[in-house]
């Protein structure tokens, strides 16, 4: 128990020098330590680092979570040591309710049926949502709170210390020069020479006895300033490493950000492909609103075309059926020709179709008895 209360006292004592040196400082009434510019200009990146690492990492939480009370709830089951619950994105949620929708409609009515195709592709968005995510998190947030829960705390903790030992190195500083212009005082007072005719000689030796005490007070003070000195420029070193380590921290976050673009990369050229084969499947439902082929294409130029295309420098009627290479296809609706060169098409019929060298991939050659033009590729359905 008495170690306790000395320590306490001891520790109270610290804190209150600390205190007063403090004070002292911001009144301009002491002298302050200063670290030297290479020193200072460590811990201004470092905290430069602290503040844009926690901006950065605040907002792509919100950009891969945007509703803050479920950012909220996985911060509990983070702090918690526990497994947060699996939750479904917004986009899968669209595609249920979509595939709900086609259920109470009807898969037979072209709305029921597109509503089923794109609610499935709306569930397959949500999953590559999902996995982009859970790889953002461990390839990029993870590292930054590591930082900023790990390294920074100790940063931080070290420059706390380094402080402390700087207010005690200053406060050992102004303490000597007290002890020293005491002494001087006593020592002056003591060069006096006595009158020993008085009947007080008394004072002379009391101005010599201070004067040997406020010597020995100097020496006292001298040795716990350089005591003082030693520790804090062994905390100043160790301190100094940390904040270099930054460099390390750039070098470990651009690696991390590399590996974030990547992901994010990956997860939008996913997104890409499925709205191209969704885009695709809708130009197949009849009835729907996908846009003919030909309506990319540009308009007819009034210059003569070039004899690079085989099937450009015939006409229409003079392409000869292949011998082999044909097939059979079904018509899947309506088609309306934009000139002579083209078959226009009814729903459900069955033509011939091939190709021919140079032609557009997106168009075939269609034959209804005499009839003979080009026809789209989404219009028809292959049969085998």
């Amino acid at each position: 128990m008495d170690f306790n209360v000395k320590k306490l006292a001891t520790e109270a004592g610290l804190f209150l020098t600390r205190a007063v040196q403090f004070t002292e400082e911001k009144l301009w009434q002491s002298e302050k330590t200063n670290l030297d510019p290479d020193f200072e200009n460590l811990m201004v990146r470092a905290d430069s680092t602290k503040h844009w690492t926690e901006k950065i990492l605040r907002q792509t939480e919100i950009l891969l979570q945007p509703n803050p009370s479920a950012r909220i709830e996985e911060f509990l089951y983070e702090k918690l040591d526990m497994k947060a619950p699996s939750r479904v994105t917004n986009t899968e949620l669209l595609g249920q309710h979509m595939e709900d929708a086609a259920k109470e409609f009807g898969f037979e009515s072209p709305y029921g049926s597109t509503l089923v195709k794109v609610g499935e592709y709306e569930r397959r968005l949500g999953v590559v949502e999902k996995d982009f995510i859970q790889t953002a998190d461990i390839s990029f947030l993870s590292p930054l709170r590591n930082f900023l829960e790990g390294d920074w705390r100790i940063i931080s903790k070290e420059r706390r210390l380094l402080e402390n030992l700087r207010l005690d190195l200053d406060a050992c500083k102004t303490r000597v020069k007290k002890a020293k212009a005491a002494e001087a005082k006593a020592a002056s007072e003591a060069e006096v020479v006595p009158d020993f005719q008085e009947t007080r000689p008394r004072n002379y030796v009391l101005s010599a006895s201070a004067s040997a005490l406020w010597t020995e007070e100097v020496e006292k003070a001298e040795q716990e300033l350089r005591t003082a000195q030693k520790e804090f420029d062994r905390q100043a070193e160790v301190t100094r490493l940390l904040l270099e380590g930054i460099s390390s921290t750039h070098v470990n976050h651009l690696r991390c950000l590399h590996e974030f673009v990547e992901a994010q990369a990956a997860y939008y050229k996913q997104c890409h492909l499925h709205m191209q084969e969704l885009q695709e499947e809708l130009r197949r439902v009849p009835g729907g609103f996908g846009r003919n082929s030909n309506q990319n294409e540009p308009p007819p130029s009034s210059e003569p075309e070039s004899a690079s295309s085989p099937v450009e420098t015939l006409t229409i009627e003079e392409v000869q059926a292949p011998a082999s290479g044909t097939r059979k296809a079904k018509v899947l609706y309506d088609y309306d020709a934009a000139d002579c060169s083209e078959l226009s098409l009814l729903a459900d019929e069955i033509i011939t179709v091939y190709t021919m060298p140079g032609m557009d991939s997106d168009w075939l050659v269609g034959e209804r008895g005499n009839q003979r033009g080009k026809v789209p590729v989404t219009y028809l359905e292959l049969l085998s």
